[in-house]
């Protein structure tokens, strides 16, 4: 497990791990090994990655919460460039820790990795003017299987840094802004309208 520090269970909530890999620089520059299956089960951490995924994102921009149906995955989530804060939820139904969040700031700087296992809800707001996101999972994507949450309910209590507005009972942007500027959403995520208990009274996960 030379190459990687492990945290594990961050915030109390079991599974959630803050990996964040060894780097060799000198003057030239660097080189880390982002990713060794060999070191992650020397950590106890045995998944198999199928899908890598990336994203580019501008600043003010929030993606999320979402999850997986019927299809949960495993993410491996890094930033290559910039810098977000990224939050995962725990829906696991029989969790004892159903509903609480965790909710770290990830950047190309910090070489941060977070481990978010299957039966989560994920999102991240920009803190960059842009920022590239990348994302292992241990399952490949479902089309029509994405559900979500309002990423702004009350009961969650998630303190996205710099995002200012008021809960009007909806997931809508309307109102919120970030760094005083008009925050950036999905038509699609402004309509997930569902808090944590919701989702567990309907068994949607």
């Amino acid at each position: 497990m030379g190459q990687i520090l492990v945290e594990k269970n961050l915030g109390g909530i079991e599974g959630l791990c803050e990996i964040i890999p060894a780097l060799h620089g000198d003057n030239r520059g660097y080189f880390m090994e982002t990713y060794s299956q060999r070191d992650m089960e020397e950590a106890g951490l045995n998944i198999t990655f199928v899908q890598d995924n990336q994203s580019m994102s501008v600043k003010g921009v929030l993606r999320g919460l979402h999850y997986q149906i019927n299809y949960p995955q495993t993410k491996l989530v890094r930033v290559i460039k910039g810098a977000v804060y990224d939050v995962a939820v725990d829906l696991r139904p029989d969790s004892p820790t159903y509903g609480k969040h965790y909710g770290q700031i990830l950047t190309e700087e910090n070489r941060k990795q977070f481990l978010i296992p299957r039966g989560f809800a994920h999102g991240f707001l920009v803190l960059s003017e842009t920022a590239e996101f990348c994302y292992k999972c241990d399952d490949f994507y479902h089309p029509n299987d994405e559900g979500g949450m309002a990423w702004n309910d009350p009961e969650l209590g998630i303190k996205w840094p710099g995002v200012e507005g008021t809960y009007s009972g909806s997931a809508s942007a309307e109102g919120y802004t970030f760094e005083g500027s008009p925050l950036i959403m999905s038509e699609k995520d402004q309509k997930w309208n569902k808090g944590p208990e919701a989702l567990k009274n309907e068994q949607q996960i």
